[in-house]
């Protein structure tokens, strides 16, 4: 193991066996160096790349910090490597979010209120039936995140959050050449909501793994 990942490994044993709790102040670089039994110099660089993917907080004048390590802050280092998709990969997220989002969409069926499936009908009926292929896909984004953010789990919620994007492309790709994707995506979208207001959960799965089904076997036969 090199010296520097020895020193993260060593970090990270501290946060999960408690010793070192979110918001919490590291010891000193020299302290916990030797208490450690670590160089300075792998120490410091262990704090920059825990930094990175923000378990560490480094504060200028003042000190490093446990972050709060809420998911959704975790999340966003996978966020940034997800920017970095080839086009080739395209599928294997639409694929992920095929296993994830259902399963958030039906968690939602049993928790999201009246109000926001009242929102979230309003803009589908603003939309109309023949919306530009920009606006159905801005409106989908939208659609599919206040549904999973009803889901009520903040790990699933960042998880798809970060998934989403490497898909918008394919999805305006698809809108601007398939015939019938705009109609066909108008439709799937009122059946879940229906699902939803039914507080149908497994209704609300199926329609869902439709809905991203229809977009993953478009662009397979495409590609």
């Amino acid at each position: 193991m090199a010296v520097t990942d020895e020193a993260i490994e060593k970090i990270k044993e501290m946060i999960v066996s408690g010793a070192l709790r979110p918001g919490d102040r590291l010891p000193k670089e020299s302290e916990l160096a030797a208490e450690l039994g670590l160089s300075r110099n792998s120490l410091r660089e262990a704090v920059r790349a825990l930094s990175l993917i923000r378990i560490l907080d480094v504060r200028q004048g003042d000190g490093t910090y446990v972050t709060s390590l809420d998911p959704q802050l975790l999340l966003e280092a996978m966020s940034f490597v997800v920017d970095f998709h080839r086009d080739d990969t395209v599928l294997e997220f639409l694929a992920v979010r095929r296993i994830l989002e259902p399963a958030a969409t039906a968690m939602a069926a049993l928790r999201i209120p009246e109000t926001e499936l009242d929102v979230l009908q309003g803009k589908l009926d603003a939309l109309g039936p023949e919306p530009s292929v920009e606006e159905l896909v801005a409106s989908d984004l939208e659609f599919h995140r206040g549904i999973v953010q009803a889901s009520g789990n903040s790990v699933l919620c960042s998880l798809l959050d970060g998934l989403s994007g490497p898909t918008t492309r394919a999805r305006v790709w698809r809108g601007l050449t398939q015939q019938d994707a705009v109609s066909r995506t108008l439709h799937e979208h009122q059946a879940i909501l229906s699902a939803l207001r039914d507080r149908d959960a497994e209704a609300a799965r199926s329609w869902a793994t439709v809905h991203i089904a229809s977009v993953e076997q478009w662009l397979r036969s495409t590609l």
